[in-house]
């Protein structure tokens, strides 16, 4: 046992070795700047610069629906040729015309268009580089810890990025600081250079056929539970401030501060889901995870204070330390004759959970009000909790390839 140990290479030292891991890392901070930047400031930039209403404004966020097409159609492509980052330059490129288009736009319809059309398929960027990094790290055994580096640096961009995006916007103006958000999506090539990966080994393969739906059912399945505990969010960034601040009295530099918690929470755990998924599965460990969520929306609606608060933003952190860090990693071995498909249908999923957590806000702020809101998102979070558990404990039929996927995967399954 101390032998093998002694012998595990430590997960930063590979990610610095590897000009892919290292370059993908500094790829997805800047994504994850460029986008959390430009998040909360859209809205904004639409009502003030091109004078839509703000019921027009918040229709934008529905363009994101088109981004699990466009991924499903960049992943089947990825999958059919293998060339991963030749697509994630594609996509890069994209979202640098796409966010220039809306910083340089002057009727109100030009942003909706772009967003639909062009930033949907921007958005499979990251799924493309996850791709590659799974193609090259086969049999490596730290190669679920240099995923969660990776997808570390992603929440670490959007950590910094709307502070940054705030004070661009009120410096120098939204156009600008869209812009700035073109340019991030452009600098996401560099960092790699112009190296070119070989096709995937499951390319040849993959090229006689898309994955069938049977085959894709449990990829599907996650993906919607994911989605049900994603939910939320669009709910709790939308009314937690307000009800922080209108209802409790909290001054808007805490509230901002109390909003944060979560994230650095969410960094900190990360690297520990990981070893933790390796003891006891990781679908079990998504499972856990539901249930930290159910926990803290249920201190969102009825603790009534700020240290009620506090603790159900420490918990929302736990949630997402596991989902973050081993969500991609999960779908990827759910489909693993078809990674990029794999990667492309989860890492745009959260569209979904936007328009769900949008429509359920809308609805239940109008009939709970604040702060029972957020037993929407509670109830939802029972529901994808309950579904990663039967995931975890029970073996799924074979699929056409005769594959288990629940045991082949690494996930334990039942004893009998």
């Amino acid at each position: 046992m101390s032998t093998v140990d002694t012998a595990r290479p430590s997960a930063p030292r590979v990610t610095l070795a590897s000009p892919l891991y290292r370059g993908a890392t500094v790829s997805m901070f800047l994504s994850g700047l460029g986008m959390s930047a430009a998040a909360p400031q859209i809205g904004l930039f639409l009502v003030n610069d091109l004078h839509v209403s703000l019921t027009t404004a918040g229709l934008y966020y529905l363009t994101n629906l088109t981004a699990p097409i466009a991924g499903y159609l960049i992943g089947a492509r990825s999958d059919r040729t293998g060339r991963r980052l030749g697509l994630f330059r594609l996509c890069a490129v994209a979202g640098f015309l796409g966010w220039l288009g809306i910083a340089f736009a002057t009727q109100p319809w030009i942003p909706f268009v772009i967003s639909a059309f062009v930033l949907g398929f921007a958005g499979a960027a990251g799924s493309q580089l996850f791709t590659a990094i799974h193609d090259d790290l086969r049999g490596n055994p730290v190669g679920d810890e240099v995923v969660s580096i990776v997808r570390m640096a992603l929440t670490a961009g959007w950590v910094i990025g709307p502070v940054v995006g705030s004070f661009l916007a009120g410096a120098v103006g939204p156009r600008v600081m869209l812009a700035l958000t073109a340019l991030c999506a452009l600098a996401q090539i560099f960092p790699l250079g112009f190296r070119n990966t070989p096709a995937a080994p499951q390319a040849p393969k993959a090229g006689h056929g898309r994955p069938a739906l049977r085959a894709m059912l449990p990829l599907l399945t996650f993906c919607g539970l994911f989605v049900l505990a994603y939910a939320g969010e669009p709910i709790r960034y939308a009314y937690l401030p307000i009800y922080m601040q209108d209802r409790l009295g909290v001054p808007p530099v805490v509230s901002g501060a109390v909003m944060a918690i979560q994230t650095f929470v969410e960094l900190f755990l990360m690297p520990l889901a990981v070893v933790a998924a390796r003891r006891i599965g990781a679908l079990r460990l998504t499972a856990v995870g539901g249930l930290f969520g159910v926990a803290a929306y249920l201190c969102f609606s009825f603790s009534g204070n700020v240290i009620g608060i506090v603790a159900g933003q420490v918990l929302m952190g736990c949630i997402w330390g596991v989902l973050a860090a081993l969500g991609i990693v999960v779908a990827q071995r759910l489909l693993p004759q078809a990674v990029a498909t794999a990667s492309a249908i989860f890492m745009t999923s959260t569209a979904f959970s936007s328009a769900l957590g949008g429509l359920t806000g809308g609805l239940g702020v109008s009939l709970l009000g604040l702060p029972l809101v957020f037993l929407a998102p509670a109830f939802y979070c029972v529901i994808a909790t309950a579904g990663l558990t039967i995931m975890s404990r029970h073996a799924l039929p074979r699929t056409r390839t005769g594959s288990a996927w629940g045991a082949k995967a690494g996930y334990p399954r039942r004893q009998r």
